[in-house]
């Protein structure tokens, strides 16, 4: 990363859009020359992977560490490439602006995709598809499977299917295609829509000096297509049960620790194989961004190993991960590591010393430096060394405004004048936050789109440990003004950061 660089958090499905979530249309352009004007650097996004309803279509609970979401795919560019007519678009369903409609827009873009699928047929998107399916095929297949098949037998978990397709049997896996072959290529074609759209859009973001930084959670479902294909990289018992589940002891999110629910990695016989999968996981994600941040860095130093039939996350253990020679068969491999480590839970001396020797950058984040010992708390500003990412919060926090009249205790609210240096304005706290993070050492500094724009609580994209009315929030149109890339770019510019 360059020094003394900014960017703006932005998750692609908070982006405005007439289709009832943000996409890779004009929106996505629109922002990126916003970003350029303001004189930012960076777009950090959320995991692009598929969501689902169970999990309330978090994007760090994937179904697939290598397919992406395809209702992130814009409606107004497949009509642009000749995949849908414009005609196909007249009479969408009327959407919320401010919020996401899981549902109606499921309904709605699943029709579309099957209009361009029905329309256009193979030989349309021939020579471009079928180099899209041979430079994927190590991922594509089994995904578009595992999606039919899911389907077909009415959402059941993969170890609830006929014994012969849930143990991957070879004669099992051939009667299905053939019986589903029609579903299984639409299923490819869609991702192929995506990925079409993604690297015009990720081009042109950085020919106008937009870097696009992605974020990668360190788990996957346990019914995802990455356990039913790779059972032995992960702790479940002969019959592909679980036997022990990822969490978090109690910390600044919840007192009870949080029981996140997915397999852990049986890191043992990862590196047997050099770490493979985690290899080709990385490789895919790195021709996706330019850098990736490492969602719950500390598991590959420890990680919190919950037995599977607890019901609470206090009674896991901690559990040592594969270390420094994980990262050392990935330095082998990539030469260098453009890494971010999420690393804002409870920190260990090896996650530490891990981040120093292969030179990856941390994580300060303003909005947990108003409590505690100041002297001592890592997220004051005047503690930053230069080799970190400071954010005002992340996708977990509320919004500095929502933070200020709703969360913050009294003694938070009474160091505000201490940490920041200055005597705090309320209604304007978010551009002082803003304005001394970006005169802070820290070489990059990221802030989320609602801190730009001085949100309450209600731009607030995820509240941890829940599952309700998180990941809806959009920007409205006409709030990316040129006023306020104006102002933007005149602190970034002072600061030094262009």
């Amino acid at each position: 990363m360059p020094q003394r660089s900014s960017g703006i958090l932005l998750h692609i499905s908070s982006l405005p859009c007439a289709y009832g979530m943000g996409d890779l249309g004009p929106h996505a352009y629109a922002f990126v020359d916003f970003l350029k004007a303001s004189g930012q650097t960076y777009w950090q996004i959320l995991p692009i992977n598929p969501t689902d309803a169970i999990n309330g279509h978090s994007p760090y609970s994937c179904f697939s560490a290598f397919a992406v979401n395809p209702l992130l795919v814009s409606p107004d560019l497949l009509v642009m490439e000749g995949f849908l007519k414009a005609s196909d678009l007249k009479h969408p369903p009327s959407f919320q602006t401010a919020a996401v409609d899981y549902t109606k827009l499921m309904l709605f873009k699943q029709k579309l995709f099957e209009r361009a699928f029905q329309r256009f047929g193979r030989q349309f998107y021939k020579g471009g598809y079928e180099l899209f399916v041979s430079e994927h095929r190590q991922w594509l297949e089994d995904f578009a499977v595992f999606v039919v098949a899911k389907r077909t037998l009415e959402g059941k978990s993969w170890d609830q299917w006929p014994k012969g397709l849930k143990d991957r049997k070879p004669q099992a896996l051939v009667q299905f295609r053939k019986k589903h072959a029609k579903a299984i290529e639409q299923v490819k074609f869609i991702q192929y829509l995506f990925f079409r759209q993604w690297h015009k859009l990720k081009t042109y973001a950085n020919q106008q000096g937009v870097s696009i930084i992605g974020d990668v959670p360190i788990y996957v479902n346990y019914d995802s297509v990455d356990v039913w294909c790779h059972r032995p990289f992960f702790k479940l018992d002969d019959e592909g049960h679980l036997r022990f589940i990822s969490g978090c002891p109690p910390d600044y999110f919840s007192q009870t620790g949080q029981r996140w629910g997915n397999p852990v990695y049986d890191w043992a016989n990862l590196k047997r194989t050099q770490y493979s999968w985690w290899v080709d996981r990385l490789a895919h994600h790195l021709t996706l961004f330019d850098s990736l941040r490492i969602d719950h860095f500390r598991g590959f130093a420890s990680f919190w190993q919950i037995p599977a039939h607890e019901k609470l996350a206090v009674f896991g253990q901690w559990v040592k991960g594969p270390g420094e020679n994980f990262f050392k068969v990935l330095l082998k491999h990539f030469g260098h590591l453009p890494l971010i480590a999420e690393d804002l839970g409870e920190t260990s001396t090896d996650e530490v010393y891990l981040m120093k020797k292969f030179r990856l950058p941390g994580m300060r984040v303003l909005l947990f430096a108003f409590g505690g010992d100041l002297k001592k708390n890592p997220h004051v500003p005047a503690h930053y060394g230069t080799h970190c990412v400071a954010y005002t919060g992340t996708h977990d926090n509320n919004t500095v405004q929502g933070w200020y009249y709703q969360e913050a205790k009294e003694h938070e609210r009474a160091n505000i004048k201490a940490v920041l240096g200055l005597k705090p304005r309320p209604r304007a706290l978010h551009w002082q936050m803003i304005e001394v993070l970006m005169k802070s050492k820290a070489d990059t500094v990221i802030i989320p789109m609602p801190d730009v724009l001085g949100l309450g609580a209600l731009a607030r994209m995820n509240t941890p440990a829940t599952k309700v009315n998180n990941w809806k929030w959009r920007l409205e149109p006409g709030m990316l003004t040129s006023s306020l890339s104006g102002k933007l770019f005149k602190i970034t510019h002072q600061s030094r950061r262009c």
